[in-house]
């Protein structure tokens, strides 16, 4: 916990090394197949909720931070300097909204003060079950995303997740796991070539509704973990 109060401080004091991936030529296709499934984990999309469905009238808008498991060692060898921090912090705007049928789609974006690097991230999700007082809600949720601002890399994933979630009073736990799909090009390089991979994720979660809405959630995608809070408004 103290280390992620570290990340969020230095995230919106701008004190953020800049990414830029100079020297990403350093790199040999093992490091640089290391170095984009954790930047996947990083910057796939995250949904940071329940699975019950917002309802049609019902929408999600919130700011949130992530902070996700670096490994400094490839990070330092493609940024060209010496890469001080052990997590990389992403502040995120998400907004959710509702709509018939148990669906609910998504949208996100993400910058990150002092670095290159930006996100665009979508989602459509679906409730099996939209879950009731004796019930939980299932829902099975597709998105994506993209990374922008990287001028040395193109980066998406596309995910699948499956998610449960019980709501109890203003209280709401949940829990997901699916897969990742994600394709890493590198630019203007003839030593690397691209990369695809899938890597499976797992997920834990509290919501937490008293008229303002908290969530926060570990996410653990292929080896590496992310740390999430998320505030905002929930209806």
């Amino acid at each position: 916990m103290k280390r992620f109060s570290l990340c969020v401080l230095l995230c919106f004091s701008g004190a953020v090394n800049a990414v830029t991936f100079s020297t990403l030529d350093a790199l040999d296709q093992g490091q640089f197949r290391d170095l984009s499934k954790n930047l996947t984990a990083a910057t796939h999309y995250k949904g940071i909720a329940p699975a019950e469905p917002l309802g049609v009238l019902g929408f999600d808008v919130s700011l949130s931070i992530s902070a996700t498991d670096l490994n400094d060692e490839v990070f330092d060898l493609a940024d060209g300097t010496d890469f001080d921090l052990s997590s990389l912090p992403l502040p995120r705007l998400s907004l959710q909204k509702g709509l018939p049928g148990g669906f609910d789609i998504g949208a996100s974006f993400t910058a990150a003060p002092g670095t290159d690097i930006r996100v665009l991230g979508a989602e459509l999700r679906y409730a099996i079950m939209k879950g009731n007082v004796a019930l939980p809600a299932i829902s099975i949720r597709a998105s994506y995303s993209t990374v922008q601002g990287v001028d040395e890399l193109d980066i998406d994933s596309t995910a699948a997740e499956l998610s449960i979630s019980k709501g109890f009073v203003n209280f709401t736990p949940y829990a997901g796991a699916g897969v990742v799909r994600s394709n890493s090009d590198p630019v203007d390089t003839t030593e690397l070539e691209k990369e695809s991979y899938t890597q499976k994720k797992a997920y834990v979660g509290l919501n937490i509704n008293l008229g303002f809405n908290l969530a926060f959630e570990v996410d653990r995608t292929g080896p590496y973990t992310s740390y999430s809070a998320k505030a905002g408004f929930r209806f």
